[in-house]
């Protein structure tokens, strides 16, 4: 770990944190992806998702940040897809750091 760089670091925490939110948004291949959908764990994921990017983007540079937002935000509107209930604009996984999605 001493020689690896932050944001190697930063960066394969954001992608573990997508991963996972994805598959509990129900994004996940194949014929069970569904049985996997859990919206209270993909909000969770996607609130620490955006503050870890939001925290680290001016760290990062936008070479990294960018894909890690863009990554972000698609997560955030495959959850505002999923719900039965969506949210208020605002008040969505991670959008107290991001803002509003639409």
């Amino acid at each position: 770990m001493a020689e690896v760089p932050a944001v190697e670091v930063i960066t394969t925490a954001a992608v573990h944190l997508m991963s996972a939110a994805a598959v509990k948004c129900g994004l996940a291949e194949g014929p069970d992806a569904q049985e996997h959908l859990d919206l209270d764990e993909a909000r969770r994921l996607i609130t620490a998702l955006a503050g870890l990017v939001t925290a680290s983007a001016p760290d990062l540079g936008s070479q990294h940040a960018a894909p890690l937002r863009d990554g972000l935000k698609s997560l955030q509107l495959a959850f505002r897809e999923a719900s039965v209930i969506p949210d208020a604009p605002g008040q969505g996984p991670g959008e107290k750091f991001t803002g509003p999605v639409a």
